[in-house]
């Protein structure tokens, strides 16, 4: 910004020097003149008729302006005579007119006449308008520019690459206070024990000889890895918070400007001054950003500037010295696109992966984030009920829930946060808000009422049938946001799973597809469009059976994007082309297969529950929610059909296929 400022003032300086009648603040503006040459004959005429204003003598030459009752007609007659059309135009826009003559050097200049008749005469002042004043006007400028770039306290180098975070003694005065009043320490990070064990090595900076003399040294760079929300930045700043050295933060997409040049000059100046601080830890959030693999799959047009980016910050990784203490910190939730060489070790050395928190995870960061808020909480909540019920959250899904739950027991002006609370704040964060005004009428609401009977019957016979599967725990016809018209809540298990087998992927196809079934049976074969979400979900599970965790028997133990790409590095793909149509083909009639098996399967279990349809229907249509041993009772003399055992255990599939390849 300074270096623009000063080319600003070069060019006003410049503008004034060669355009000295154009205004410039502080200067004197100049009206707009139009010069006219005439015979010195008429400039005698003028004089003694007693029709000249004013006269300047420079020499032989001279400039004289007419009395303003005689100026237009002569103007006229001088333009006629004259006849240019360009001059015409320029006089219509000029404020000013000044004619001009030669006087020739045997006559003198009629100074008597010129007394008689008071005409204002004089030479012009070489004082003012001149070149030199134009300098000088201009050169001020450059001066009061340069002044203030001096005083301001913003500093136009580098150094706005990151904050710092001083946690040194007192005695440490060369590095910056950190304005932040909100210190995070480790004791406010959980569920991720894992990537902390990693990180509690970093913070022990403060004393590194006790790494030094068994020969080993701090890693150079550490790189956090994990989907957002699961507590990358946290951990950042809970080692900010613990180590007693400085702790320099920035984001990667700083280092990225307009200029060529510009980010790698920052990234030098940012590890110029960690060796200056050091011992040090440098963080770089979202780091992908500039350090994107160069081999041109993660990008679509070459950037120079990203590419010399990355290329300082490979330099400044890989050049410090071995005992410099210095430490680098990086946070991505796109590790795959990294370039390779930031990736090897003597760059970043370890790769610390902060995953979705567990069970007991989940608990300890609810119980964080209740302890730092205070939250008065009522008897019947239990917190380890809470995290069984939101498996797959992760630590910001958790903060969230937690807010959520205490704004909805203050929206009713609760004095206590009570377990309903948290129950509601999970069915929002799940299928969304309910709708106040919106509600459902006449056949629409008879048929999502069916329709999610449907998900619910289905889904309880398949749970007789495998033993440790959840039921379903509540039914809603209330629209909600984000489209869902009605909501059937099945609770996850109450330990973390970790693997799905055959047989309950069979069972949740078979599930998603209950509402679809239910609405062939009640309408008679019409079928509503309520069941996009559920055939988009159960298309994905059954693509990714098919094609990716080779449960087919058809195709095999195959990964069919392994395959395509010829193997996990894409060095064999071409040979693949001519066949990839007939792989395709393959792919999609076995899932369509497996579709309408499980479509078919899901048919039979609500012929064979006709009662339950139809009086659990009717109740929800009526109630609009049905939950809890209510809802059991209904559920309890659900039967599974034998239709249902043999897709379980896939059978049905096979007696399908074996059809469609008779009818084709």
């Amino acid at each position: 910004m300074g270096f623009l400022l000063l080319q600003l003032g070069f060019a006003i300086f410049a503008l004034r020097m060669l355009r000295p009648e154009i205004a410039l603040p502080g200067s004197e503006p100049r009206p707009q003149t139009t010069y006219l040459s005439v015979p010195y004959s008429d400039f005698l005429a003028s004089i003694n008729k007693d029709q000249v204003k004013k006269v300047e003598v420079d020499g032989v030459h001279i400039m004289f302006r007419l009395r303003p009752e005689v100026e237009a007609r002569a103007l006229e007659q001088a333009l006629s005579q004259r006849g240019t059309d360009a001059v015409v135009d320029n006089a219509g826009v000029s404020k000013r007119f000044v004619f001009t003559t030669t006087r020739p050097v045997d006559i003198k200049t009629p100074y008597e006449k010129m007394v008689e008749n008071m005409v204002e005469f004089g030479s012009p002042d070489k004082r003012s308008g001149g070149m030199l004043n134009s300098a000088l006007v201009a050169l001020i400028y450059v001066v009061l520019i340069a002044v203030v770039l001096q005083r301001l306290p913003i500093s136009f180098s580098q150094h706005s690459a990151g904050q710092l975070r001083n946690r040194k003694n007192s005695n440490s005065s060369g590095a910056k206070v950190s304005e932040s009043t909100d210190i995070v320490t480790f004791a406010d990070v959980a569920g991720v024990d894992e990537a902390k064990e990693e990180l509690e090595e970093i913070v022990f900076l403060r004393n590194p000889e006790r790494y030094i003399r068994l020969g080993a040294r701090p890693p150079r760079g550490v790189l956090l890895v994990g989907l957002p929300g699961t507590g990358k930045t946290l951990l950042a700043k809970a080692v900010a918070g613990e180590a007693e050295v400085p702790f320099i933060s920035c984001s990667a997409s700083e280092f990225v400007e307009l200029y060529v040049g510009m980010g790698a000059a920052r990234v030098r100046d940012l590890f110029a001054r960690a060796k200056k601080e050091s011992p040090s830890i440098i963080f770089i959030d979202e780091i992908d950003a500039v350090a994107k693999s160069r081999d041109g799959r993660y990008r679509i047009v070459s950037n120079d500037e990203r590419e010399q980016t990355l290329n300082q910050l490979l330099t400044e990784m890989d050049g410090f010295d071995t005992n410099s203490a210095v430490i680098v910190l990086g946070a991505t939730n796109r590790a795959d696109v990294l370039d390779p060489a930031l990736r090897r070790p003597g760059r970043f050395d370890r790769v610390v992966m902060v995953e979705a928190p567990d069970r007991f995870g989940r608990e300890s960061i609810l119980k964080v984030h209740v302890n730092r808020r205070e939250l008065p909480l009522s008897k019947d909540v239990d917190l380890a009920d809470i995290a069984a019920m939101t498996t797959g959250f992760t630590g910001a899904d958790l903060a969230n829930l937690v807010n959520e739950a205490a704004l909805l027991a203050g929206r009713l002006n609760k004095e206590i946060v009570e377990k309903i609370d948290f129950i509601r704040a999970v069915e929002r964060s799940i299928a969304g808000i309910e709708k106040k005004h919106a509600k459902l009428k006449g056949n629409e609401k008879a048929v999502v009422a069916r329709h999610e009977v449907g998900h619910a019957l289905v889904g309880t016979a398949v749970a007789n049938l495998l033993p440790g599967q959840p039921r379903v725990e509540k039914l809603s016809i209330l629209p909600r946001s984000g489209g869902a018209l009605g909501f059937t809540y099945t609770p996850p298990t109450t330990e973390d799973r970790y693997l799905l087998f055959v047989d309950e992927l069979r069972g949740r196809l078979v599930t998603l597809l209950g509402g679809r079934a239910a609405e062939e049976i009640v309408l008679g074969g019409r079928v509503s469009t309520g069941a996009l979400d559920d055939i988009r979900r159960a298309t994905d599970m059954a693509y990714k059976a098919v094609a990716e965790y080779g449960l087919n028997q058809r195709i095999g133990p195959i990964s069919v994007a392994t395959l395509s790409n010829g193997g996990l590095d894409d060095s064999g793909g071409s040979p693949w082309g001519r066949d990839q149509g007939h792989l395709v083909d393959l792919v999609q009639r076995e899932v369509k297969v497996l579709l309408q098996s499980a479509l078919e399967v899901a048919l039979s279990v609500i012929r064979a529950n006709p009662v339950v349809l139809e009086g659990l229907g009717a109740y929800l249509e009526e109630n609009e929610k049905v939950e809890g041993e209510e809802l059991q009772e209904w559920l309890k003399s659900v039967v599974a059909p034998k239709e249902l055992t043999s897709f379980i255990r896939g059978q049905q599939e096979q007696v399908l296929q074996l059809e469609l390849e008779a009818g084709s």
